[in-house]
């Protein structure tokens, strides 16, 4: 699978998430926002890093409260 190939909808609710642990102001928030409207390559890889480098129970969180 390549990397780049995650649903913009769901990164979308993934930024939500993070917005409500991490701020609506945190730099990864804002990435992923804007990976979410745009669909760029660019944006999408710039977002995952930052995701990537939030602390485990940052990101553990985020997606506990998009898993359905």
């Amino acid at each position: 699978m390549d990397e780049t190939a995650i649903d913009p909808v769901a990164m979308g609710r993934l930024a939500k998430a993070l917005a409500f642990i991490s701020g609506a102001s945190h730099p990864t928030v804002i990435a992923l926002q804007a990976a979410a409207d745009s669909r760029s390559e660019r944006d999408i890889k710039k977002a995952r890093l930052l995701f990537l480098k939030l602390k485990p129970g940052e990101r553990k969180a985020a997606l506990e409260m998009i898993s359905d």
